[in-house]
């Protein structure tokens, strides 16, 4: 009974939100304290269509970025998360630590020291840059989601795999992959959410040049035009629903393929 509660109460307090939204979508008038809009409106749908190749052209920056910044991230936490998890040296947790330091300082304080270095290197402005930004923003939740990965996979199974005359590319592929995808399907997950999401770091290094669409989202948060913000932010929710439900349905094609008999 317990639970039924608990499980009742935490779809409620999940599903409260968007519905508030989808509510606000059609107001037109909503003044406190009625409970609900005492009128209606097609108002934020009208406005969705007049400025939907904008707002399409936004949401794909966001979405090429942040796969971009996913696919940077895994490549250049690989390594990194294989020693971290089969190795033991000295001044192992120090190194780790530095690692992770991006997502422990305030966000100003790395916003600005990057803002500069990215200046001195002249990649501010770009496309380039925002990834470059996103993926030492986001990389740590990467490395630990693979260093985990790592450890349960086990050095034994790759040492086994090459005995048996496997090359490293092979075994990886072969053996550590399998063990590692879900790690690779969380971290990514991660990652994606936190660029996609990202609007500080987008717009400090984009210099507005780089389309986002939280860049687009945010003018209409601090507006009066509380029906299409909402609309924009349900919209803004449906990217990160359809990106779990196509990690679950290919996690669970490779496996059932993988293990069939």
């Amino acid at each position: 009974m317990k639970h039924k509660i608990f499980i009742t109460f935490m779809i409620f307090f999940f599903l409260l939100p968007p519905a508030l939204l989808s509510i606000y979508t059609f107001s037109q008038n909503w003044p406190y304290p009625q409970l609900l809009p005492t009128s209606l409106s097609l108002h934020s749908f009208n406005y969705i269509i007049s400025q939907k190749y904008e707002i399409l052209a936004s949401l794909f920056s966001s979405f090429l970025y942040s796969i971009s910044s996913v696919i940077l991230t895994l490549a250049i936490t690989l390594l990194p998360a294989r020693i971290f998890a089969w190795r033991k040296f000295r001044g192992r947790i120090i190194l780790e630590s530095l690692l992770i330091t991006p997502a422990l300082l305030p966000a100003m304080l790395f916003a600005m020291g990057a803002h500069y270095t990215f200046l001195k290197a002249g990649i501010t402005d770009s496309f380039a840059g925002v990834v470059l930004i996103l993926t030492t923003v986001s990389y740590p939740y990467m490395l630990r989601a693979l260093t985990a990965g790592f450890i349960a996979c086990g050095e034994d199974s790759a040492v086994c795999s090459r005995n048996l005359g496997a090359g490293p590319l092979r075994t990886f592929i072969s053996v550590e992959l399998p063990v590692i995808f879900p790690s690779i399907a969380a971290g990514g997950s991660i990652v994606f959410l936190v660029s996609f999401s990202e609007y500080f770091l987008v717009f400090l290094i984009g210099g507005g040049i780089v389309p986002s669409y939280s860049g687009y989202l945010f003018p209409f948060l601090n507006s009066s035009e509380h029906s299409i913000s909402s609309l924009l932010t349900l919209i803004f929710l449906v990217i990160p629903m359809i990106l779990f439900f196509s990690i679950d349905i290919l996690l669970r094609l490779y496996y059932s393929r993988r293990y069939m008999v």
